[in-house]
């Protein structure tokens, strides 16, 4: 009885410390967020390790509402990995929180998809913060290779106060940008 009740009180203990949901922003113009974004930094996936540098997400609104992600990446041999999915939006109020799936059988099956939350995103579009609940996922989107330091700096603090280890979000390689992975926490102490 008193090894129920240690584990009752244990496991009580912890869903009240556990860390709340990641805030999303208020609201995402769709027409504004889609086209092509440029990844600076991710933490690196599974799914990914094909991937040596400039990966790229190509978002373009089909006539059923959804969305079409094409995700591309250089590999060693030389070519380009190409990678073809749909989103859909799950939050209609913000279109912040969408849902993506890369499995397609007969139809798109989102029920093996990932969620895609947009955590930041800049004013004018030119960059976003994409991660998940869970906080295994976190990618760092730009319109262009490369974000200025100052912009690195705020979304690493933003990020570390989401609760994300910031050691474990890797810069990403990309021809006009960064020329080497190295750990966020690391790179905006000296982004040279």
């Amino acid at each position: 009885m008193k090894k129920f009740v240690f584990s009752f009180l244990t496991f009580t203990a912890m869903s009240l410390c556990r860390a709340a949901e990641p805030t999303t922003v208020p609201y995402v113009d769709l027409n504004k967020y889609l086209g092509q974004w440029y990844e600076v930094a991710s933490i690196p996936q599974f799914f990914q390790k094909q991937c040596i540098g400039n990966t790229t997400a190509d978002y373009s609104l089909l006539a059923n509402g959804m969305v079409k992600v094409m995700n591309s990446c250089d590999t060693e041999s030389g070519k380009r990995s190409v990678a073809e999915g749909r989103a859909k939006v799950v939050d209609i109020v913000s279109n912040s929180k969408l849902k993506v799936t890369f499995v397609k059988i007969i139809g798109w099956v989102f029920s093996f998809g990932g969620d895609y939350w947009i955590l930041d995103l800049s004013p004018d579009y030119s960059y976003a913060v994409v991660g998940d609940p869970s906080l295994k996922y976190a990618w760092i989107l730009s319109r262009q290779p490369v974000l200025g330091a100052d912009i690195y700096v705020r979304i690493e603090q933003n990020l570390k106060a989401i609760g994300y280890d910031t050691c474990s979000i890797l810069t990403s390689i990309q021809n006009g940008g960064l020329s080497q992975r190295r750990a966020l926490c690391e790179f905006v102490k000296d982004p040279r």
